[in-house]
């Protein structure tokens, strides 16, 4: 009985000494490579500084990742003959953007630390924390020891990532699905007091709704025509480049520009949430970190699974 005893204990020790091993830490690279997160700090404000818009947009490409078989740099990687690339799913096609700013942190980030020892993945997950402390938002510990998948699932991508014209059920399912609730839906939705979208994307809501603020769809329709001017873009709230409340307080006067963006705000179960945002920015920016640190846990690769691949666009082989 002892010795049973003795083996589960080893037991119990090992497995907690390989989850903490193989867990994500905010001090991941301090003795690695202590230069990396400067680094990329460095490019993110650069780039954002050369065009606003870029925030929104490395904010977008860590979600997009996250949510296609967890946070394992899978959305950066380009087609090959074993897979097709993610960036071809329905809500990715010439949509997202910012892979070149990515290319040059990865550059930079190998050159200070002499070697290729930081993932895509966790270039994905500072990236978009530089980003929305660049444009006046919050700051949170970005967990790290991601590592980079060899593959892509552009099938997967079109069936997990959330679309522009789901109601609240439909995107309360697609957030569980990925262990996150109503509470991370709402906040991490907040993500869009940043950056524009197509015409594309939100004419049927700006033509068709009958929940949006007359006023408001005529003003959009201005630069969104009933045929073409898909890319014709406007912004999601008055302060496009600035991470606040007002995309909250646009959900409330019933200016949400996507029919995804006004579910939160439509007489269910997230009213409530939308409006204590709206009026609490301290309440948003808390709780926005800690789903952006819940939604950077999503199914990593740690330990020896996957690789620190050398090229964001291509895995090693």
């Amino acid at each position: 009985m002892a010795s049973h005893t003795n083996f589960l204990l080893h037991a119990f020790v090992w497995l907690a000494l390989a989850t903490t091993a193989f867990s994500l830490s905010p001090k991941f690279y301090d003795k690695v490579c202590p230069q990396a997160l400067p680094a990329i700090n460095k490019i993110v404000r650069a780039a954002i500084h050369n065009e606003r818009r870029m925030g929104a947009s490395l904010l977008r490409l860590h979600f997009h990742d996250c949510f296609v078989n967890g946070c394992d740099g899978s959305v950066l990687l380009d087609s090959t003959s074993n897979f097709e690339t993610e960036k071809n799913a329905r809500g990715n096609l010439n949509s997202l953007r910012g892979f070149e700013v990515v290319d040059q942190i990865k550059a930079e980030v190998d050159r200070v630390c002499g070697r290729p020892v930081v993932s895509c993945a966790d270039i994905l997950a500072v990236a978009a924390r530089d980003s929305v402390v660049a444009l006046g938002g919050p700051t949170w510990k970005v967990r790290l020891g991601r590592r980079d998948s060899t593959t892509a699932n552009r099938a997967l991508a079109d069936s997990a990532l959330p679309s522009a014209a789901m109601d609240l059920p439909a995107l309360i399912e697609k957030f569980k699905n990925q262990g996150l609730n109503q509470r991370d839906l709402v906040a991490l939705s907040g993500g869009h007091t940043i950056g524009l979208s197509q015409c594309g994307i939100f004419r049927s809501r700006i033509y068709n709704a009958t929940n949006i603020d007359p006023e408001f769809a005529k003003e959009r329709r201005l630069t969104c025509p009933r045929v073409g001017g898909n890319t014709n873009l406007a912004p999601f709230d008055p302060t496009p480049a600035r991470f606040d409340t007002a995309y909250f307080q646009n959900l409330v006067k019933k200016r949400g520009l996507l029919t995804s963006d006004q579910a939160l705000f439509n007489g269910g179960s997230t009213d409530k949430l939308v409006k204590t945002y709206s009026t609490n920015p301290e309440a948003f920016w808390d709780d926005f970190g800690k789903s952006m640190i819940k939604m950077g846990n999503i199914k990593p690769l740690t330990g020896k699974q996957g690789q620190i691949r050398v090229n964001c666009r291509k895995a090693n082989y």
